[in-house]
C-alpha cells in the first residue's frame, strides 16, 4: 500500500491513499472507499483492500473532512448535538456546519484530484450516505453504487436501542490516551457484530493506531449534525442510476437492518444482501462473507 498524500478537493485539503499512486495500476477500474463517522481511512481492513486490489482493481481511499489527517474545520463551531437531534424528531430544519452533499463533492474532488473519470463508489455507514448522495450529484462519475450498513435517512426508521445511543453520545472518562482507548473499545464492542467478536488485543492496537494518528471528536458532532440535517435524501433515492448493491448486517445494533431493507426498496433494481451475525462493524469473518458478493457487483458494472 502506498503512504498517503494530501490533495486539493471541493477547496480543502484531503488525505488520501491510492493503491495506483506510482502508476503501476494505470487502466484497472477504480473503487472509491468512504469511511463512515469519525473514522479514518485506516478504519477500512487491510484484508478488504487487498481483496479489492487482488481482484484487479485500484483502490483509493481518504479522510473525510473534520477527520483524520484531511482539514479540521474548527472555525465552524461546535454544533449543539441534543438540540438538534430533538429538531431532527420534530421534522424541524436542522442547522449543519456543512452537509452531507458536500462531503460527497469533497469525495468527487478526490477523484478529480487523481484524474478518474469514474469509479466504483462504496461507503459505509455515513460513508453510505455519502455514496448515496454522488450518486444521485454525478451518475455519470458513478460505475457502481454500494451502500453497507447504511441508511436512507427516512424520519422514521427505527434507530439504535438506548444502550447504544448513550454509548455512541458518551464521552471517554478522561483525556489520556488510555481513557480515549478505553472509552473506544467499550464502544466498539457495543456495536460489533455478535457472531464475529474481534479479539480485543487487535482492537486495542487498532485504536491506539488511530488515536495517535488523529484525534478530533469535534469533527465527528460536525459530521453527525450533517447526518441529522440529510432529510430529504430518502425521497431522492428512486433517482438513483447506478447500479447498486445494499449490503446490511441482521444483528446491527446502531443501524438497523430495517434501514438497509428501506435504502434497497428506494433506489430501483437494488440487490440486498443481509450478513447473519454481522453488526455495525468489518471484523474478518464479516469481509469474508462481503468480498463474494461485492466483487461480482463491481465487475459487473
Amino acid at each position: 500500500m502506498t503512504s498517503g498524500v494530501k490533495v486539493k478537493a471541493n477547496g480543502i485539503s484531503i488525505e488520501v491513499e491510492d493503491t495506483g499512486a506510482d502508476g503501476s495500476q494505470a487502466g484497472r477500474p477504480a473503487v472509491l472507499l468512504i469511511m463512515g463517522l469519525g473514522m479514518q481511512l485506516i478504519a477500512w481492513p487491510p484484508a478488504f483492500v487487498k481483496g479489492l486490489v487482488d481482484q484487479g482493481f485500484r483502490v483509493v481511499r481518504f479522510d473525510n473532512r473534520d477527520i483524520g489527517l484531511s482539514e479540521h474545520l474548527d472555525h465552524l463551531g461546535v454544533p449543539n448535538l441534543v438540540w438538534e437531534s430533538l429538531k431532527q424528531r420534530m421534522g424541524m430544519r436542522v442547522k449543519a456546519p456543512y452537509t452531507v452533499h458536500e462531503m460527497a463533492a469533497d469525495a468527487l474532488g478526490v477523484l478529480d484530484a487523481l484524474g478518474i473519470a469514474r469509479a466504483h463508489v462504496v461507503g459505509v455507514s455515513m460513508g453510505g450516505m455519502i455514496a448515496q448522495r454522488a450518486a444521485l450529484a454525478a451518475p455519470e462519475r458513478v460505475l457502481s453504487l454500494t451502500s453497507i450498513m447504511s441508511s436512507s435517512g427516512a424520519r422514521y426508521l427505527p434507530g439504535p436501542k438506548s444502550h447504544v445511543l448513550r454509548a455512541l453520545l458518551s464521552r471517554p472518562s478522561g483525556q489520556d490516551e488510555q481513557a480515549i482507548v478505553n472509552h473506544y473499545i467499550k464502544l466498539f464492542k457495543v456495536i460489533g457484530s455478535p457472531a464475529f467478536p474481534l479479539d480485543e488485543e487487535a482492537l486495542r492496537e487498532r485504536i491506539l493506531i488511530s488515536t495517535r494518528r488523529s484525534f478530533h471528536p469535534a469533527g465527528t458532532v460536525r459530521q453527525m449534525t450533517a447526518i441529522a440535517a440529510d432529510s430529504g435524501r430518502a425521497d431522492e433515492l428512486a433517482r438513483v442510476k447506478p447500479r447498486t448493491l445494499v449490503v446490511h448486517g441482521k444483528d446491527d445494533p446502531l443501524v438497523p437492518f430495517a434501514c438497509g431493507q428501506d435504502t434497497a426498496r428506494r433506489i430501483p433494481g437494488a440487490q440486498l444482501v443481509c450478513i447473519d451475525g454481522m453488526g455495525h462493524d468489518l471484523p474478518p469473518g464479516v469481509i469474508e462473507r462481503l468480498l463474494p458478493p461485492l466483487v461480482p457487483h463491481l465487475m459487473a458494472s
